[in-house]
């Protein structure tokens, strides 16, 4: 029988070094989603609080208005489609297609 894995504590976990300013940018943490929001242009008043509470800065923005959502950097928290104005839901929550 193969014997049991040993699992690191939390203090045994190696601790993890950014070495620079901006470095989160490289790293594409999106495939951590099980949902994802879908922006609607349509809907969407560009009233721009989503770009604001967007934690993950995945909201793109060009010339001051919203183009759509970077989903190579969207963990799918779902902040974006919370704050958007209930009289507009311009952006929706639905089940990730992998």
């Amino acid at each position: 029988m193969k014997a049991e894995e040993h699992k690191l504590t939390a203090k045994e976990l190696p601790v993890g070094d950014i070495l620079e300013a901006g470095t989160a940018v490289a790293f594409k943490t999106g495939a951590w989603r099980s949902i994802r929001p879908v922006w609607n242009a349509q809907k969407c008043i560009q009233c721009m609080i989503c770009w604001i509470s967007c934690p993950d800065t995945s909201i793109i923005v060009k010339d001051g208005k919203v183009t759509g959502i970077n989903y190579d950097h969207c963990k799918g928290c779902g902040i974006c489609a919370v704050e958007c104005p209930k009289k507009v839901c311009a952006i929706t929550m639905e089940a990730e297609k992998k």
